[in-house]
């Protein structure tokens, strides 16, 4: 018996029905997000976008954060994959350079939206930890896509820094974008310098 100090979670795949509602709901929050920022996206907003009750919200997203840590994996997902179908320079610093700016402009794009995944990922919401882990495995994709995987585990750790260190200085510059109105191009100019200064 567990002692009474343990929490246990128990999961449950979704049916086919099930997983097509919190996709509607995702989408629905990414819409949202994107046409009026963070304080766009409501439970019941949500709800109302994606044709159910709110409660139905609540049934697979604990809180507004919870919910936009999904739209993050979403877009930063589908942002990456457009990343990596494209043809990169050889040389690895330019590969890596070529895609963060890419991002960066990206996320110029579609400012609001930036901002309400940002305000997520920052978020002190203990249910909204999977924006962080979202964002930094974006950036490992990125990484490996620009620098090849890493095969030793002194080329791990190297490549472990990298991101961590360069994940700090996208972060800062996204916040920049979106909270304090800096211009894609100067955001721009901050990752050719980071990536210049560690490669």
């Amino acid at each position: 018996m567990a002692p009474s100090n343990t929490t246990i979670t128990l999961t449950r795949a979704l049916t086919r029905d099930q997983q097509a509602r919190r996709e509607r709901l995702v989408r629905a929050a990414l819409d949202l997000a994107a046409e009026g920022g963070y304080a766009s996206v409501t439970m019941h907003d949500v709800a109302d976008r994606a044709g159910v009750a709110r409660a139905t919200v609540y049934r697979y997203f604990t809180s507004k954060d919870h919910l936009l840590s999904e739209v993050s994996a979403l877009w930063i997902g589908q942002v990456i994959d457009e990343l990596t179908s494209r043809s990169l320079p050889a040389e690895p610093a330019e590969s890596l350079t070529t895609m963060l700016c890419r991002l960066v402009q990206v996320s110029a794009e579609h400012r609001l939206l930036t901002e309400a995944i940002l305000q997520a990922a920052t978020s002190p919401d203990p249910s909204a930890e999977a924006s962080h882990e979202n964002f930094q495995g974006s950036l490992g994709r990125i990484l490996d896509t620009a620098l090849g995987t890493p095969d030793t585990p002194e080329a791990q750790a190297r490549m472990a820094d990298l991101q961590h260190v360069l994940g700090h200085v996208l972060l800062s510059g996204l916040l920049g974008l979106s909270h304090r109105g800096r211009g894609a191009e100067e955001v721009q100019d901050l990752m050719r310098t980071a990536v210049r200064l560690v490669m």
